[in-house]
C-alpha cells in the first residue's frame, strides 16, 4: 500500500551557480569562485510528491533519488549564462587550446545530471558544450555527433592532440577535454562531479575544433 506522508521536507545543498552575467569576462579564478565556492544553496525536496512504500513502516525513497530531485530542481531554477547566451558574447573570443583547459578546470565539482549544460549539472556533451561556447564554438548537445566533428570539427591522430582538444571514448558514448598525456577533465556519470580522470579507453580518439 502506498502512503504520501505530507508536510516532511528534505534538503539537500547544492553549490549557488546564480551570477551577474555582467561579470562574466571577470578572471577565470574568479569564475570559479562564482560558481563553486559561494555560500550553499538549498533546495527543499518535498517528500509529499514522492511515494513512500509503508510496508514494514520502511520507507523506499533512498539518497540518490532526493539527489535526483535536488538537481532538477536546480537545473530549472538555474539563471546564470547558457550555452547561447555564451556563443552570443563569448567571453573569450580568441580561440586558445590551453585556455580551454584552464577554463574547464574551474568547473570540477559540479555535479554530472543527465541533460545538463549549464553549472547546475553537466552531463558529458553538456560540459564540453558549455566550455567550448565561451569562446564562441557551438557544438552539438550529443557525444556521439561530437566524435564525429559535427559542426565544424575535424579528427586528429593521437600524436597530434593537443591539451584542449576533445577525446572520446566508449565507441562516442562519452567526451571530456583532453588535458595531455593520459589525462582528461570531463563530467563522468551519475553520482559523481567533473574531475580529471586518466583516458580509460585504448580506443579512444581525438578531434579538434576551433582551429
Amino acid at each position: 500500500m502506498a502512503l504520501v506522508v505530507p508536510g516532511l521536507f528534505a534538503t539537500v545543498a547544492l553549490p549557488a551557480y546564480a551570477y551577474n552575467p555582467s561579470n562574466e569576462a571577470a578572471a577565470p579564478i574568479e569564475a570559479r569562485a562564482q560558481l563553486i565556492e559561494q555560500n550553499a544553496q538549498t533546495v527543499a525536496v518535498a517528500e509529499a510528491d514522492v511515494a513512500v512504500d509503508a510496508r514494514d513502516g520502511y520507507s523506499t525513497t533512498s539518497a540518490a533519488e532526493l539527489r535526483r530531485a535536488a538537481q532538477r530542481a536546480a537545473l530549472r531554477s538555474y539563471s546564470g549564462p547558457t550555452v547561447r547566451d555564451y556563443l552570443a558574447n563569448p567571453p573569450y573570443p580568441s580561440f586558445n587550446l590551453d585556455q580551454v583547459v584552464q577554463v574547464a578546470l574551474q568547473y570540477q565539482g559540479i555535479p554530472y545530471v543527465y541533460g545538463g549544460s549549464t553549472p547546475a549539472g553537466f552531463d558529458c556533451s553538456g560540459f564540453t558544450m558549455f566550455i567550448y561556447a565561451q569562446f564562441g564554438i557551438a557544438l552539438p548537445h550529443s557525444s556521439s555527433a561530437q566524435g564525429r566533428g559535427s559542426g565544424g570539427g575535424h579528427l586528429i591522430a593521437r600524436a597530434d592532440a593537443l591539451p584542449g582538444d576533445l577525446v572520446v571514448m566508449d565507441g562516442g558514448g562519452h567526451v571530456g577535454i583532453y588535458m595531455g598525456g593520459n589525462t582528461m577533465v570531463h563530467s563522468p556519470k551519475p553520482g559523481r562531479t567533473v574531475e580529471v580522470h586518466n583516458i580509460w579507453d585504448s580506443n579512444a580518439w581525438f578531434v579538434r575544433y576551433g582551429i
